[in-house]
């Protein structure tokens, strides 16, 4: 079985062919960061239109370094959602076109199954009950899984995702985007302790995160701040440092609290800001102490890709859960069970 899949919910194009669920025949990505650096964030028409020029080159790409045919493919996966509207339009479109063209099945993925299924990618024996936080610029969410394929919501994001304030917070410091790798880099050099920041939500009584007062408390202490102690050598990898352990602490707490509340085996990390530094190493430490298996993929795997796409898209063949050709995308798909 040859599937070959296409990302392209936010700045990234991606495309991926997975041969029987386990080997990655092709997996190419063409990033955006360059286009969009200059605004400050993404800017929804210029992704769309990057998308439209690249993913017929990327895919002949794919094609030749996997050295299979379309005519090969047993089927076509696409992220359908959640995501930008145009940018997902432009993979949905492309890959409804090869499934009619090509007389093959096709099969539409959630984005967040996506990431959780980046996971199996490198650990493929994951023992169940697991709990996965999908940690990225737009979501962050936990969620309880008896088995592959089987997602139950049980926290998420009440305001902004922890991806959102990390960029948020990068650009009140003026350090540019994506704010989240700049953050990680310069807080390894600062003192987590000259400029503390306060856990949000700590409640016990739910595993909810909130991140709106942390980005307001970062933005009030810079107002309040004298010129010359912003100027000081180390002052920003200093609020770096605090502010970083403010997030990931968050993110730590309501995943252990979590995890125990459903009795798991195993903790799954994926997304985008699984690929912060202090949050491998900080779940890592906590779940080995409680006994418990942790499984975040490589930094490679944490950002949108296609392998992801491709695996989360084989559980979906196995039981010929097929979408129709009407297939339109999603910006606000909900991830179900």
């Amino acid at each position: 079985m040859i599937i070959l899949s296409i990302e392209s919910s936010c700045d990234e194009t991606a495309i991926a062919i997975l041969r029987d669920g386990q080997t990655i025949l092709a997996d190419l990505l063409s990033s955006q960061i360059d286009l969009h650096q200059a605004y400050g964030g993404v800017v929804p028409e210029l992704a769309c239109r990057r998308h439209i020029e690249i993913i017929g080159p990327l895919l002949n790409e794919a094609l030749a370094e996997a050295k299979v045919t379309l005519g090969e493919v047993d089927a076509i996966a696409v992220t359908a959602g959640p995501g930008l509207i145009g940018a997902l339009l432009v993979g949905v479109s492309f890959a409804k076109s090869l499934a009619y063209a090509l007389g093959k099945p096709l099969l539409a993925v959630h984005h967040l199954e996506g990431h959780i299924s980046a996971a199996f990618i490198e650990h493929p024996d994951i023992v169940f009950p697991a709990v996965a936080l999908v940690v990225s610029g737009g979501h962050t969410n936990l969620y309880a899984m008896l088995k592959r394929g089987s997602h139950r919501l049980i926290g998420r994001t009440v305001d902004d995702a922890a991806g959102e304030a990390f960029d948020k917070g990068a650009r009140m410091l003026g350090l540019g985007y994506p704010g989240g790798p700049i953050i990680d880099r310069l807080a390894k050099k600062g003192d987590v302790q000259k400029y503390p920041f306060t856990r949000p939500y700590r409640s016990k009584e739910h595993t909810n995160f909130s991140f709106s007062g942390l980005k307001t408390a970062l933005r009030q202490r810079l107002e309040k701040m004298p010129a010359a102690e912003k100027e000081a050598p180390n002052f920003q990898a200093d609020i770096c440092a605090g502010f970083q352990d403010a997030i990931v602490g968050s993110l730590v707490e309501k995943t252990l609290l979590a995890a125990k509340k459903e009795k798991v085996e195993s903790i799954i990390v994926c997304g985008g800001v699984a690929s912060n530094s202090l949050l491998r190493e900080w779940i890592k430490k906590e779940a080995a102490r409680l006994g418990l298996a942790s499984h975040i993929p490589s930094a490679r795997y944490c950002t949108d890709n296609g392998a992801m796409i491709a695996m989360a898209a084989c559980t979906q063949f196995d039981r010929s859960v097929f979408a129709p050709l009407s297939l339109n995308p999603s910006p606000s798909l909900a991830l179900s069970l």
